[in-house]
């Protein structure tokens, strides 16, 4: 029999944790707006110096529709 568990921290966006622990970002009552939405994120990254991320971030965050984009949200940050 084969486990097919993994133990690396790839979050292929199954994992409930964020790439960039720690770095949090608001969405529940703030500007909905796709772009708005963009520039807290990217400012976010850069405010606790994950600027390293930010361009993958954005790759992935404008290669689909808004739901896609507030998934990768999710999937970078902690946000409510």
């Amino acid at each position: 029999m084969t486990d097919n568990t993994t133990s690396d921290n790839s979050n292929n966006g199954n994992s409930a944790e964020p790439i960039a622990k720690g770095v949090h970002v608001r969405l529940v009552g703030e500007d909905g707006n796709a772009f708005s939405i963009l520039g807290r994120v990217v400012k976010a990254l850069r405010r606790a110096g994950r600027g390293d991320l930010v361009e993958p971030f954005m790759k992935e965050a404008t290669s689909g529709n808004y739901t896609n984009l507030l998934a990768t949200c999710m999937k970078y940050c902690e946000c409510d």
